[in-house]
């Protein structure tokens, strides 16, 4: 992974963060969730007006990216709702890599080395340890499972972009094209639910679904750029990266409590990350 990709996939990271920040901060994380769907659609298709088409083999990668984005937003929303940003959000995070590396191996043609899935191991252990707070400060036990579909939600996208990236011609329009399907399919699939009673009221909830929309698409568009670029299981365990960015926003902003456990996980997802560049 070269330099320039690697510092990519942490600017990535951080706009990962942020806009799940602006989620969480939402009264209602489902409807916020909802508003930053609806924005996705047009962001897409501006984006799409002016890219190549993309290959007809990559709209299956497409459509399948847009379906497991909604059980990505519905389970990470939901564990919201019961738990902080600092802990869902390496739960959510945390299992994601390890079952891309153990997936990939058997079903992609990328080549991992034995240090590349210690790098791995390292960050999953560190987002492990960071998450450890459900159980050793009696946390809300109850956002586990929604954490944890969120984070097979993950690997599953994950899976379906590096390959739909790598046939589709064009890395951003195939982004655009998942914006628009996931858009689509999330936003509509929760009013047919829930009805219009889940659309917030307020233009600030507005506002900020905007703003968490850009993001979104700043931090996705890069990591499946770099998807083409380097082993799809080492760019999705970097952008793990991102829960050392979740973790201060959630202490410098949320006033989340930060304890030496959460210090010491921070430090081992550094290690990680650090092992990546050797």
């Amino acid at each position: 992974m070269s330099l320039g990709v690697f510092l990519a996939v942490l600017a990535a990271a951080f706009l990962h963060a942020l806009w799940n920040a602006l989620i969480k901060l939402g009264t209602s994380k489902l409807g916020a969730m909802v508003i930053m769907s609806i924005f996705e659609v047009p962001i897409g298709l501006v984006l799409v007006a002016f890219l190549p088409p993309v290959s007809l083999d990559s709209i299956p990668w497409i459509i399948a990216a847009g379906c497991t984005h909604f059980g990505y937003k519905f389970f990470l929303s939901t564990a919201y709702d019961k738990g902080d940003l600092s802990r869902v959000y390496p739960i959510a995070r945390g299992a994601a890599p390890m079952i891309v590396a153990l997936v990939g191996a058997f079903v992609l043609a990328d080549a991992l080395s034995g240090r590349q899935y210690l790098a791995i191991a390292i960050l999953a252990l560190g987002i492990l340890l960071m998450a450890r707070g459900v159980f050793a400060a009696g946390e809300d036990r109850r956002l586990l499972p929604f954490a944890l579909g969120s984070a097979a939600a993950t690997a599953a996208y994950t899976l379906f972009d590096g390959i739909g990236a790598r046939i589709s011609g064009s890395a951003v329009a195939y982004v655009s094209w998942v914006f628009v399907a996931d858009g689509l399919i999330f936003s509509l699939g929760m009013l047919a639910l829930r009805g219009r009673a889940i659309l917030p009221r307020e233009p600030r909830a507005w506002g900020m679904g905007a703003f968490a929309a850009a993001a979104s698409f700043g931090s996705y568009a890069v990591a499946i750029w770099a998807m083409t670029l380097a082993p799809i299981a080492l760019v999705a365990a970097l952008r793990e990266t991102s829960i050392l960015f979740a973790v201060l926003i959630g202490w410098l902003v949320f006033g989340e409590r930060m304890g030496s456990g959460k210090a010491v996980a921070a430090l081992v997802i550094v290690c990680g990350v650090l092992l990546t560049r050797i």
